[in-house]
């Protein structure tokens, strides 16, 4: 499976930002990628105004989803991203979506809300209360996180024992102290614990620190992005993913069963 990682800074103004994923899109198609990843919360940002991500959401079938989903007929690439969603609560929900030839395909509500490092996520946004769907992408069972989600360890082993080949992480990644070192860390540790491949897309800009990645199954970064916007492909491999789930068996050795959501 041919990946794109498509990593650009958010603009407040979803229009620009429309045309931004829709460019990516096309540079994604035509280079022959199976796969496209996007940054979390694309379709508005603004440094200087946290609540934006709340004022300036839509609908699943509002205009910013509704172009990328005309965009993407007449072809089998799938295209991943976030995006704010109203609530009913008067929060917006944070949903990861996948389209594909004009549809979308599956749904994901962020479980694990950013409050954390001084920033409080849950203030605009609700969570969700589901274990992510898995994707089928070119042969490929792709499972679903979110940014913060990387950092629960449950999560990512829940989707790779639910059949998961590939783990999706749209992400806007905040800088500060240490804070690529983090985000290295734990997408690495995610994939090699699970024998799996992560593909972590980050925002870059002023606020976030970018450097998308693919590591694969043995802990391997096979390519990655800086700081600045890049598109850039990564090509996955089942014999790859074999070998790494033979010889190292963490998956068969396991003492532990299937995690699950609490109730509460």
């Amino acid at each position: 499976m041919k990946v794109a990682l498509g990593q650009f800074a958010v603009s407040r103004e979803w229009e620009a930002n429309v045309e931004t994923c829709l460019s990516l899109m096309a540079k994604s198609l035509e280079a022959g990628a199976d796969l496209l990843v996007l940054p979390e919360g694309i379709l508005a940002r603004d440094i200087t105004d946290p609540d934006l991500v709340l004022k300036a959401a839509q609908p699943l079938d509002g205009p910013f989803v509704s172009q990328l989903l005309a965009a993407s007929r007449g072809n089998q690439m799938t295209t991943m991203m976030s995006v704010h969603t109203p609530a009913p609560d008067g929060r917006a929900y944070n949903v990861l979506i996948s389209i594909r030839n004009g549809e979308i395909i599956s749904e994901y509500q962020k479980l694990h809300l950013y409050d954390a490092f001084s920033s409080q996520e849950s203030k605009n946004v609700t969570a969700g209360d589901e274990v992510p769907p898995l994707v089928n992408v070119a042969g490929f069972n792709v499972g679903l996180m979110t940014c913060y989600d990387v950092r629960f360890p449950e999560l990512a082993r829940r989707l790779v024992l639910d059949g998961a080949d590939v783990l999706v992480l749209p992400a806007a990644w905040v800088k500060g102290p240490l804070k690529e070192m983090h985000w290295e860390v734990l997408v690495t540790a995610r994939a090699l614990e699970n024998t799996t491949y992560m593909v972590a897309v980050g925002e870059c800009g002023e606020r976030n620190i970018g450097n998308s990645m693919v590591v694969d199954p043995l802990g391997v970064a096979i390519a990655r992005a800086a700081e600045a916007p890049a598109l850039v492909f990564a090509e996955l491999d089942k014999d790859r993913l074999a070998h790494a789930r033979k010889v190292l068996p963490v998956l068969a050795n396991r003492r532990f069963g299937l995690p699950q959501l609490r109730n509460d």
